[in-house]
């Protein structure tokens, strides 16, 4: 008979589960025990909170679950971090955890990774966490954690197991429950929506992350009624090149008054959060009160006020609502076309230059997905950038706006597209929160590029606090020297000037297997 770790990990199998990020530690070898006969693939990071990022990279690219393992005790507080932005991001990550024996839980007795209470520290965080305590619970347990991280907005769950129950005998696991649908788009609410947009001779579409899978639907929408589609962070690469596409933020005055000016509103799979939509604080956004949302989770639609909601996944309720609209002929390419252009002129020379920098990563690796920290270019892209694959543009300087994210995310989602290229788009001060994970992808031999912006520190922040008129402390940490870090770890190296040739150059030679690019920035 099996043990309860074995079975856990072929109640991941039995639920489609293929690859498992983790770090093997003494809590946790019945997992372990469970691997080589399962056909999972384990990839080994250099830190728990970097198996967590991994798996959120994976799962934004595959649409599946991310799966973490790791240890008690510190191994579940360093995935706090990660859970907070996949959290943040509605990102289904799984962390699999071991357990101090139960009955030495609270007792402060000064156990191998005692905690307090590690179960009520993951739930301040995680929208689900349980612990295995028996047999019994173990297809409960993973039933209740698929369900939350296949259903509605998604996000981080935890299921722990304690080390005296992780080797104790179970049998054979029953079939797992079907994985909940998504609520299917009310047709009332649906052809009510449609009266009111057809009416309409100035409508928006402010598309979020929500919407990332449904492109096809999406355009047929928005060109059904000739109107603009606003794209959010993660809704980038929806709509690339389209004559209808504003791929800038709502925090952007032009793209404020765009909204401002429209007289329908069609708001689908965003929550409106401040860093899409008020990232400088200014307030005065307009007033959208009367808008249509579509939104998966039926308690987001109640955050915010709105004249008409349906709670649905994006891309069916979007193919649903298409055929009701006819289609009709308006200004909308020339709105679009007007805002895009005032959006761009509104960002400061600088920030245009990095945008010109990301245009030039897309000209070079077509199709590419950019996996990126908080850095100066991905806050430039996030103002405004139209990148070519959908939900191929993701970061962490939205949200919870982790640092030390892009590397660990860009190599989960490698694994998560083979053949297709990743660029770990990150400033030198980020990546020394995550430097091992070089050698993780050099383990792997994904298909990474690590473009490292070297501005010598944290410079993003440097500028905050010179606009604020307070003294500059704390944000010059001295950067390695990449050439010898990069041979360090057995990665081919090439420095380049932050020019878009120069970068495009680079990007452009033969490769196989990862890489790293430093750009030089004054």
């Amino acid at each position: 008979m099996t043990s309860i770790g074995e079975a856990l990990v072929q109640g991941l199998k039995a639920r489609g589960v293929e690859v498992v990020f983790g770090i093997p530690g003494v809590h946790t070898i019945e997992l372990y025990r469970g691997l080589p006969n399962s056909g999972l693939r384990h990839v080994t990071p250099r830190h728990e909170g970097a198996a967590a990022f991994m798996a959120d990279g994976y799962a934004r690219i595959s649409g599946k679950p991310g799966i973490a393992f790791v240890i008690t005790g510190p191994g579940v507080a360093n995935t706090l971090t990660p859970m907070g932005q996949a959290r943040a991001d509605s990102v289904p990550v799984l962390v699999i955890a071991g357990a101090n024996v139960v009955a030495s839980q609270g007792q402060g007795l000064g156990l191998l990774h005692e905690l307090p209470d590690q179960l009520a520290m993951a739930s301040t965080v995680a929208l689900l966490a349980e612990e295995i305590g028996t047999a019994a619970d173990l297809t409960p347990a993973l039933d209740a954690a698929f369900a939350v991280l296949t259903a509605g907005r998604g996000g981080p769950v935890l299921l722990q197991v304690p080390t005296n129950v992780m080797p104790r005998p179970c049998p054979a696991l029953a079939a797992p429950a079907p994985f909940p649908t998504t609520p299917r788009p009310d047709p009332a609410a649906l052809a009510a929506m449609a009266e009111r947009l057809i009416r309409a001779r100035r409508p928006v579409i402010l598309a979020g992350g929500g919407a990332k899978r449904a492109d096809v639907a999406l355009r047929a929408v928005a060109e059904a009624l000739d109107a603009p589609v606003i794209q959010t962070t993660n809704a980038r690469g929806l709509m690339h090149g389209h004559p209808l596409t504003v791929p800038a933020s709502p925090s952007l005055m032009a793209v404020r008054d765009l909204i401002a000016d429209a007289d329908a509103i069609l708001a689908v799979g965003t929550e409106f959060g401040p860093t899409d939509y008020d990232m400088y604080s200014r307030g005065n956004f307009p007033d959208i009160s009367a808008m249509m949302r579509i939104d998966i989770d039926a308690d987001q639609l109640s955050r915010h006020p709105a004249a008409l909601a349906v709670a649905a996944d994006a891309g069916p309720a979007l193919a649903a609502l298409a055929p009701l609209l006819g289609v009709r002929k308006g200004d909308g390419a020339t709105r679009a076309a007007t805002t895009r252009a005032a959006a761009r002129a509104e960002l400061v020379p600088a920030i245009q230059q990095q945008v010109t920098m990301l245009e030039a990563i897309r000209s070079a690796l077509p199709g590419c997905i950019i996996a990126g920290d908080s850095t100066q270019p991905v806050y430039a892209g996030n103002l405004y950038y139209d990148h070519d694959r959908p939900g191929g543009w993701f970061n962490a300087a939205t949200g919870f706006g982790a640092l030390g994210y892009g590397a660990p995310a860009a190599i989960g989602a490698a694994i998560a597209a083979p053949g297709t290229p990743v660029v770990c788009l990150t400033g030198d001060g980020g990546l020394q929160f995550s430097l091992a994970e070089l050698l993780t992808a050099m383990d792997e031999g994904v298909d990474v590029t690590f473009l490292v912006w070297n501005n010598a520190g944290y410079r993003e922040i440097a500028e905050a606090m010179e606009a604020a008129g307070t003294d500059v402390i704390g944000c010059d940490p001295t950067p390695p020297l990449f050439a010898p870090l990069a041979a360090a770890v057995r990665m081919p190296f090439e420095s380049v000037e932050a020019t878009p040739e120069a970068l495009a150059a680079a990007l452009r030679a033969p490769r196989q297997g990862p890489r790293m690019i430093e750009v030089r920035v004054n």
